[in-house]
């Protein structure tokens, strides 16, 4: 379990931690004071390698840390947290990034479920707009970057109602072979992941793999029930609702779309986020699946 870092602290002389203000499996995140830049609040994302794997692995888990924060650090959207510095202190490697203040959507929509009512679609659909430009300009990288962990917890509405896509934890390159690296190694969470992310080294996984997320994150927003994991579905196809069931106020054309967005095999799926958005948009016509 890593220790947890104390309000005051300094970090390189640099960053003054205030609290922390989230916590994973490999590390925590705090909020903090940039000593530099007066007036700045940051998000130190701290990861905590597994000290127990032979020296020849850590070191290389920490060498694809610095390769990949030095990605993250050169991606500039208005849509996804600025990632400023990256350093490492004894066992722990820290990514700095702008702080995003705004409640996430699982928060908000734990709100709204608590007043027994939806979300309003058009809202869901204006954010998915902003989420699809973030998705699409990871994808549009050299090479493509995915992020494999969309989810309502890692999407903060800032005050100006601006959506931000944050927790770059799982984000892998893919490049010519898959010979890639995830900054933290893992398979995200499980109610928002397909089944090619199963696999042990994720050789699989592709830009399809975040339009699964979005299609089950949306799944999950609009009817205030989270969609069944992809491996009781592959054992149990008739186990997960449609949206209309549960929301009747969801449009068909959300409702198809979303479900397409979340077939089990990813070939089934649109080719892009950009396609996705398309057809969710209602700028084109959704495909007709061929009878069974």
């Amino acid at each position: 379990m890593p220790v947890v870092l104390k309000a005051n602290e300094v970090l390189r002389a640099r960053y003054r931690i205030r609290e922390r203000i989230g916590t994973g499996g490999m590390g925590n995140i705090y909020l903090a004071d940039d000593l530099r830049l007066e007036g700045r609040l940051c998000a130190l994302k701290e990861v905590e390698h597994d000290r127990t794997v032979p020296a020849n692995l850590l070191k290389e888990a920490r060498l694809q840390f610095r390769r990949e924060a030095n990605v993250l650090a050169r991606l500039d959207h208005p849509n996804l947290p600025k990632v400023s510095d990256f350093f490492s202190l004894g066992p722990r490697d820290y990514l700095v990034m702008d702080y995003i203040p705004g409640k996430d959507l699982r928060a908000l929509m734990m709100e709204v479920k608590q007043k027994n009512t939806f979300f309003d679609e058009s809202d869901i659909l204006s954010w998915s707009n902003q989420l699809a430009d973030a998705l699409s300009y990871l994808h549009q990288q050299d090479p493509p970057l995915v992020h494999r962990d969309v989810k309502p917890s890692n999407l903060k509405i800032t005050p100006n109602n601006v959506l931000k896509l944050v927790d770059f934890g799982l984000v892998k390159a893919l490049v010519p072979d898959e010979m890639t690296i995830t900054v933290i190694q893992g398979r995200g969470t499980a109610l928002y992941t397909p089944l090619e992310q199963y696999g042990g080294d994720g050789l699989h996984t592709d830009v399809r793999s975040d339009t699964y997320a979005f299609g089950c994150t949306l799944y999950h927003l609009l009817t205030n029930t989270p969609p069944v994991d992809a491996r009781q579905r592959f054992l149990h196809p008739e186990s997960l609702p449609s949206p209309r069931k549960l929301n009747p106020a969801i449009t068909s054309r959300t409702e198809r779309a979303i479900l397409w967005a979340m077939e089990l095999h990813p070939d089934d799926r649109p080719f892009s986020v950009e396609e996705f958005r398309s057809y969710l948009m209602g700028t084109r016509d959704l495909p007709v699946k061929p009878a069974a």
